[in-house]
């Protein structure tokens, strides 16, 4: 079975809307756990638009023992430092710039090859499992196995706005699992286009879906909403 990853910025965002704690991010991450998710995401920013420094501290005393808790970010001298003080079980690198409004680009994990050594390495080394974020290039998937990450997240927005492009995720998650790398895949995947994504990806470990789940569940319900993300996945 593929595990859901609940990324809770959506939530964030709205609370940060009004400058008070409606809704409370706390709360509803709980909630998320208690109706199935397999783990939370959470992608803190330097200009803290959605989830704080505070909300990185809170909510992992929250998931703690109960799901993975997986930090995203782009791996800032400020942002190690963070993550080393969590201890989060899972980690994912991405390349964005400050003020980017969402990760669309994957890293060049060869161009940038000894850098993400080094803080791959760091990372486990305090027992940190390490992904990194990339395109659906068989090339990215081999440079990721040089610089040791446990796992790969594809950048599902390509697949999500033209669906003849499910080709190269296979070819991607067929040559991660031969290295022995997990396959992760997010963004953008939804309640109607995740069922033909996971019928067709062999080796899908994670899906890691914020925006479309939140969006949803105005709809469905924030309970049924996860109940038929994990219906898919099962």
């Amino acid at each position: 079975m593929t595990k859901l990853s609940v990324n809770v910025n959506k939530i964030a965002t709205l609370r940060n809307a009004r400058g008070n704690n409606i809704p409370n991010v706390d709360l509803v991450t709980s909630s998320i756990i208690n109706f199935g998710a397999d783990g939370i995401t959470i992608h803190p920013r330097p200009d803290e638009r959605h989830i704080t420094r505070k909300d990185v501290f809170s909510l992992s005393k929250i998931v703690k023992n109960k799901v993975d808790f997986n930090i995203e970010g782009y791996p800032s001298k400020e942002f190690i430092e963070l993550v080393l003080k969590i201890q989060p079980e899972q980690v994912t690198l991405v390349p964005d710039k400050p003020g980017v409004l969402t990760s669309l680009e994957g890293w060049d994990t060869i161009k940038y090859q000894s850098i993400l050594k080094n803080i791959v390495q760091e990372l486990k080394k305090n027992n940190i499992r390490v992904s990194v974020f990339i395109h659906p290039d068989i090339n990215m998937v081999k440079g990721a196995a040089k610089i040791n990450a446990d796992m790969i997240e594809l950048f599902t927005g390509i697949y999500a706005h033209s669906n003849d492009t499910i080709d190269a995720y296979i070819n991607c998650s067929q040559h991660a699992s031969q290295l022995g790398i997990q396959v992760n895949a997010g963004h953008d995947l939804d309640l109607k286009n995740l069922p033909f994504f996971i019928k067709k990806m062999p080796f899908l470990n994670e899906v890691s879906i914020g925006h479309a789940l939140i969006s949803e569940s105005l709809f469905l319900g924030l309970e049924k909403t996860i109940n038929q993300y994990k219906k898919i996945l099962a």
